[in-house]
């Protein structure tokens, strides 16, 4: 029997405005950074996927070079629109980006017109699209002139490949700039997606406040530190399928240090004193801010999706919970 999306699945979702556009993101959105390359089993994907769009989470966010190997996960979810997702195409925000390393030679990589484009044009092949609904260049490049990379945005745009334009890993400084070329030639910039955390809070000095005064949608990537703001690490030991073990992805077993697992135990006290999860703290706790329209979750599992969905349905943190947190991090 065929797989049938749940009939109440918008029932309990936030789905706050990007920014000043039109476009509405759910509270949660899912990342196909890892798990979903050619070395993870299709069926769990589709798990994890169903399970996320079952529950209200209408954005898949992709990159081209997102695997391993570079390119599997825009292929395999193409699999899995296929398979599951294609009848609902039209509630689904699928995105995409290109400006890391994707193929030798010089014109695969960073920010020049002709790589966004060509990188673009290969990933909806992948995923079997006409177009996406979000395309970002992945981060700045120092290299090529702002001007040509927002250029090329505005084309890609115009051209019908994606219908919204964003950026990533860019600064306060290089949002403002960017969002104003783009509003010069008429695509305006309406999300930039930055890592922010507990753990992580340069995006407080500079970018937040960037993103609210230009009217700009913040996607939070990382909210959970790659996995130190959940229980997988309080007792110390690395479990084997866990990324601190593993050879792909940026935490490595020297990140998980004794000082942060010391923040992250006293955290994990906090959120129990609370009734949650450590993981659902750490989300709540990014999703406050203003700037922020949706955290980025990845998962492994179906009950990690479930239970960052069941974080959006709590309550506001409390004034208490709040200055708790404060007092722990100050620490660090």
């Amino acid at each position: 029997m065929s797989w049938a999306a749940a009939t109440g699945r918008y029932d309990s979702m936030p789905y706050p405005h990007c920014g000043s556009s039109g476009l509405r993101l759910p509270a949660v959105s899912l990342g196909l950074w890892h798990n979903f390359g050619a070395d993870a089993d299709l069926e769990r994907q589709r798990d994890i996927v169903r399970t996320a769009f079952d529950h209200g989470i209408t954005c898949f966010d992709l990159a081209n070079n997102y695997g391993p190997p570079p390119g599997s996960a825009e292929s395999n979810f193409g699999r899995i629109l296929d398979l599951d997702l294609r009848p609902w195409r039209d509630e689904i925000v699928v995105c995409t980006k290109a400006g890391y390393t994707m193929w030798p030679g010089p014109y695969g990589d960073w920010g020049s017109r002709k790589y966004l484009v060509a990188s673009l044009d290969q990933s909806l092949k992948r995923m079997g699209l006409d177009y996406v609904d979000i395309f970002y260049h992945h981060r700045p490049d120092p290299n090529t002139p702002l001007e040509e990379t927002m250029a090329a945005l505005d084309y890609i745009v115009r051209s019908g490949r994606a219908l919204y334009a964003g950026i990533s890993n860019y600064d306060g400084e290089q949002t403002r700039r960017a969002a104003a070329e783009l509003r010069r030639l008429g695509t305006p910039c309406i999300v930039n997606q930055s890592k922010y955390s507990m753990l992580v809070r340069g995006a407080e000095a500079d970018l937040l406040p960037a993103l609210e005064q230009e009217g700009i949608g913040g996607v939070a990537f990382s909210p959970l530190a790659q996995g130190l703001l959940t229980d997988r690490y309080l007792g110390g030991t690395l479990p084997g399928d866990s990324r601190a073990a593993g050879v792909v992805g940026f935490l490595k077993p020297e990140h998980v240090s004794d000082e942060r697992l010391r923040i992250a135990r006293a955290l994990d006290t906090v959120a129990r004193e609370g009734g949650q999860a450590l993981a659902q703290l750490a989300l709540r706790w990014v999703k406050r801010q203003p700037a922020i329209t949706s955290v980025l979750i990845g998962a492994s599992k179906p009950a990690q999706v479930l239970e960052a969905v069941g974080a959006m349905e709590m309550p506001a943190l409390t004034t208490d919970e709040l200055a708790a947190v404060d007092a722990i991090l100050a620490t660090a």
